[in-house]
């Protein structure tokens, strides 16, 4: 078996194990193979800055990333992510990213072209359907973990504590 022999399987097989693509059609995941790559990043690494648009979709398999705004003095958390999360899903509203992305620790993932994504929805609207649903379930998802960690902070103790 060659090198790209199995890469391809392991790629295959992490895109198949992935929980944001629970329930994916066989061919739908067949076809993101064909874009998927596996990718490294040492811990402490920006992946993505605020503001930047993103031109990939990371699919975490391994390890932990810090969301982060643009803070006073330094980036804010917002949520942290691990194995069997996602971002970068901005490139999917033609956005600016609204998150820097910062490793913790070492992470692996896997990663999706986001033109080769966009391309394939246009051609195949059931599996852009599929995917759109999911990206919107992505976006819900941080959206509440921002608004927590907003009124968590911002909430006099009294009313945190219910009283």
């Amino acid at each position: 078996m060659s090198i790209d022999t199995v890469a391809t399987n392991v790629v295959v097989e992490g895109l198949r194990s992935h929980p944001f693509l629970k329930g994916f059609e066989p061919s739908f995941i067949e076809a993101l193979a064909r874009i998927a790559k596996s990718a490294r990043y040492a811990g402490n690494h920006v992946i993505l800055q605020q503001g930047e648009e993103s031109t990939q979709l990371y699919l975490i398999t391994s390890g932990r990333v810090a969301l982060e705004i643009s803070g006073r003095d330094q980036p804010f958390r917002v949520d942290t992510l691990g194995a069997g999360e996602e971002f970068g899903w901005s490139w999917a509203l033609g956005n600016p990213g609204v998150y820097q992305v910062r490793t913790l620790e070492p992470v692996e993932a896997l990663v999706l072209s986001a033109s080769e994504l966009a391309a394939r929805c246009d051609a195949d609207s059931a599996f852009g359907y599929a995917l759109m649903r999911r990206l919107l379930g992505v976006v819900a998802e941080r959206l509440q973990a921002t608004r927590l960690t907003v009124i968590d902070m911002y909430l006099p103790e009294a009313k945190r504590a219910g009283t």
